[in-house]
């Protein structure tokens, strides 16, 4: 390199810090086109099978980021903006000027910081961390390395002289661009919203085509929602396969919550403990054991109380990112005098038979010979849905239900559907 040229990322010719930054925003880009294809997946599921579920690591979860009040940004996912910076890091080191490498290394440096805050806050306030996440992270991260070693401006004196240099022509076009694309995913994430409601006959279509089922032959006492004396007695029945540390049980415990109220007098639904841990499932598979740890703990602490569990429930998705903490499980236990659940043998005996009765389907998944494999798992007036469906969905289904118990019979698909919104 010419020793009288200034130092520079993009600048000096076909060089391997210029190829590693193509690499990094290509990297960025990547990791957010896959974030964003599971935010859609996880909040808008085509199908009555495409639900999400837990069957990683309570904490490597990417579910608790797409349901997350930090998801989207009014409206836009947030995996966009991370696409965007991505094809700017790119673009500037395929066609590279001064003033394009000075506002991408600006840029990169409002990046890196709020990498940082989204790192912070998924460990600190929702205790997990997604995989997809974490890629866009360290390339990112890869990228303020590159542009602080060798960017244009590194020799200068001062942190306002060597970052804060951009171009305000191009920060003004950049940020045009980027209003227009985030308008853009804004119209597409609204569509997606609005084909919730025309799929809803779809999904009732799909789920009474789904092979009817056994209940466990025991249903668990533990009842959140309580209509009626007798289980089958309600319209709408639900055993609920859940584990208190599963963020996807987190997110039916929300829509339950709400359609519990739109369906009051009119639906049952049974809590069916399945920890996904070793020390107290049984059920399942060895490479599975260790999913949520604490999760045990925490269902015997729901379960040592059986006349004050349905506050118990609430308290629990109520405090969720509080769950996976011992202390704030003990201080739980002590509220509600279920300290000694754990050592109770009636408590555990009782608590065991809810488990297994897990092993009594028929295995879904090559991976585990039990059929109940993952949280949450449904059985809704006999059929199995595995994984959490969008409200309109799981709306159009108990709506179906309870139609279908009144009628004698099923009706109209039409009648399923909610009446589309009139446009202004």
């Amino acid at each position: 390199m010419d020793q009288t040229q200034p130092s520079s990322l993009t600048l000096n010719g076909l060089t391997w810090p210029r190829v590693l930054s193509f690499l990094s925003g290509l990297g960025m880009a990547a990791a957010s086109v896959l974030t964003i294809r599971h935010f859609f997946m996880a909040n808008y599921p085509a199908t009555i099978f495409t639900g999400s579920f837990c069957d990683i690591s309570a904490f490597f979860n990417c579910d608790s980021s797409a349901f997350s009040p930090i998801a989207q940004v009014f409206g836009v996912p947030l995996g966009y903006f991370g696409l965007f910076m991505g094809a700017l890091v790119m673009l500037g080191a395929v066609i590279p000027s001064p003033a394009f490498e000075r506002t991408n290394k600006f840029l990169s440096l409002l990046n890196v910081l709020g990498v940082a805050g989204l790192f912070l806050y998924s460990v600190l306030v929702m205790h997990s961390l997604c995989l997809l996440c974490s890629g866009y992270y360290l390339f990112s991260i890869l990228s303020f390395v590159l542009f602080w070693r060798y960017g244009l401006g590194r020799g200068e004196r001062g942190f306002l002289a060597r970052w804060v240099r951009p171009s305000f022509r191009l920060l003004v076009v950049f940020g045009v661009v980027a209003l227009a694309g985030a308008y853009g995913f804004l119209l597409y994430n609204d569509a997606k919203k609005e084909a919730q409601v025309g799929q809803a006959a779809n999904i009732v279509r799909q789920y009474y085509e789904l092979p009817k089922v056994a209940w466990p032959s025991l249903i668990s006492p533990y009842w959140s929602v309580k209509s009626t004396e007798r289980f089958e007695d309600a319209p709408i029945q639900v055993v609920e396969y859940a584990d208190f540390l599963c963020p996807d049980c987190l997110y039916l415990a929300q829509q339950l919550d709400q359609l519990k109220k739109e369906f009051a007098g009119k639906i049952n639904v049974a809590v069916q403990f399945f920890p996904l841990e070793g020390s107290c499932n049984k059920v399942l598979p060895a490479k599975k054991a260790n999913l949520h740890p604490g999760a045990c703990e925490m269902t015997f602490i729901a379960a040592g109380n059986l006349e004050r569990f349905p506050e118990i429930n609430d308290e629990i998705w109520a405090n969720f990112r509080s769950t996976r903490n011992p202390e704030w499980r003990r201080a739980l236990a002590k509220k509600y005098g279920t300290e000694g659940a754990m050592a109770d043998p009636k408590v555990r005996d009782l608590v065991e038979r809810i488990i297994n009765t897990g092993a009594e389907y028929e295995k879904t998944s090559e991976g585990s010979p039990a059929g109940i494999r993952s949280t949450p798992t449904m059985i809704i007036n006999n059929r199995m849905v595995i994984g959490t469906l969008p409200y309109q969905h799981m709306k159009a289904i108990f709506q179906a239900l309870v139609d279908e118990r009144q009628s004698g019979g099923r009706k109209f698909i039409e009648n399923w559907m909610p009446p589309a919104r009139k446009k202004k």
